[in-house]
């Protein structure tokens, strides 16, 4: 191998630092354990870590230091940001979906949209959309704010959302894969058959729309051997088709019964648990997270692999009263006490309890409006942080794309086999709960052009 290889990417241009600063040198470093300046860096890596530090000089609302400070998920995960899903498309499984600007803006990446859950699906009732306005849609469902639509929203936006709403700091790794959005259930239940109906509507769909990933952040509603059961088939039957299966472990890790459900439960599918960063670029302060852990009902091992899975930004649902109550709090968080007052006044109906405080002193109103925020969890006017596997399965998924991307001739079996290989264990959490450990993306991405290269 050439001695002019970046240590990051592998790509051929690798010039030494002398002219690099302690902080970047610092900022590097947190992100890529184990590399030193003496190594250097490729002109684009180079680039990526100093426009990563300029974005956040750039929005100091959302990189301030405090309690509300939630780092984007490709800092925090160490990304290799040269990589962004171009080419891949991923498929979601989930309880319905919304076209988020974070997906639609700029460039409408949604190619298409199935509601298999509805018992009346007929698909020549969904209209392909030709702009990011969405009109003429058939599905109410998909084009208006309800319940439902949250889930497979903040699934997908942290998988592929591309930071529009915050200027490109809250991106998904896979900021440019294009996007099919599959609806199996609703926000009171996901039926155990439906699941399994949307991948086989994936399955009959992949050569159209080259779906190479299905992230299914959802679960069956019971127990059941991989052997007979029905939907841990179909998603083995998506794997033999080229498809790489990401599943979300699920979060009854913290209880005496932590089953791993299908389609988790598959040999096959890349099944993801989760850990605790603390919000930080240290891997040294990861901690367990109440995630699910097999064995399986076969004795397989489960999870194969974890991400994060607490203090995730995901974006806030449009058109929602959560969505109004976030903008006032952003508004007045950032209004002078002289102003505070007259905001209340013109906003009303939003808050009750801001509504009643709109006469108090300014120091107790920026008090409950902390409590507020603090409360729901809100970071901004659009986005907000989550926890849950359900979460750390897309940043998964997200990965395979950049992988997929950066070798198209990756199989399902090499893929998973990369990210086990390139995984590290933490310390303190038990085996069962981590299987191989954490995804390390810049690791698992730069494996995958090393295997183009042979």
């Amino acid at each position: 191998m050439s001695h002019n290889l970046c240590p990051l990417c592998s790509r051929s241009g690798r010039q030494p630092l002398h002219d690099a600063d302690e902080a970047l040198i610092s900022f590097i470093q947190s992100n890529e354990p184990g590399w030193q300046p003496e190594q250097g860096l490729c002109p684009p890596c180079l680039d990526l870590f100093r426009g990563a530090r300029q974005r956040m000089a750039a929005n100091p609302k959302i990189f301030r230091d405090g309690e509300y400070h939630i780092l984007p998920t490709p800092l925090r995960v160490g990304a290799n940001e040269r990589f962004a899903g171009r080419g891949v498309t991923m498929a979601f499984l989930d309880s319905g979906f919304y076209p988020h600007p974070d997906l639609v803006e700029p460039r409408n990446r949604i190619l298409r949209y199935a509601n298999v859950a509805d018992p009346n699906f007929d698909e020549r009732e969904f209209k392909e959309p030709n702009d990011s306005s969405w009109h003429g849609h058939a599905d109410k469902e998909f084009t208006e704010p309800n319940d439902s639509s949250w889930h497979g929203l903040m699934t997908s936006v942290v998988a592929a959302g591309n930071g529009h709403l915050s200027g490109g700091a809250y991106r998904g790794l896979a900021c440019e894969a294009n996007l099919v959005l599959v609806k199996v259930g609703s926000a009171n239940r996901i039926l155990h058959e439906d699941i399994q109906r949307g991948l086989e509507w994936v399955i009959e769909h992949r050569a159209e729309h080259n779906i190479r990933v299905v992230n299914v952040s959802c679960g069956g509603d019971y127990e059941a051997s991989y052997l007979t059961d029905g939907l841990s088939q179909a998603a083995e039957r998506a794997v033999r088709e080229g498809i790489v299966v990401v599943c979300a472990a699920g979060n009854a890790g913290g209880g005496d019964r932590h089953a791993i459900l299908p389609p988790a439960s598959a040999p096959s599918v890349i099944t993801v648990g989760g850990f605790n960063d603390k919000n930080t670029l240290e891997l040294k302060d990861n901690t367990a997270y109440h995630s699910s852990y097999g064995p399986t009902i076969d004795g397989l091992q489960k999870p194969e692999i974890v991400a994060p899975s607490i203090w995730l930004a995901a974006p806030i649902l449009p058109g929602t009263p959560t969505a109004a109550e976030a903008r006032l709090y952003d508004l007045l968080q950032d209004s002078p006490d002289t102003e505070l007052r007259d905001v209340l006044k013109t906003h009303p109906g939003i808050d009750q309890q801001l509504d009643a405080a709109s006469d108090l002193p300014a120091y107790l109103i920026r008090q409950l409006v902390s409590i507020k925020l603090h409360d729901a969890n809100v970071i901004s006017g659009h986005y907000k942080h989550v926890d849950g596997t359900s979460f750390a399965a897309p940043i998964v998924s997200s990965v395979v794309a950049q992988m997929l991307e950066a070798n198209p001739r990756l199989t399902p079996q090499q893929v998973k086999r990369i990210l086990i290989d390139t995984a590290i264990r933490l310390e303190d959490v038990l085996v069962d709960r981590q299987g191989w450990g954490t995804i390390i993306p810049s690791r698992a991405v730069e494996r995958a052009l090393q295997s183009q290269q042979h």
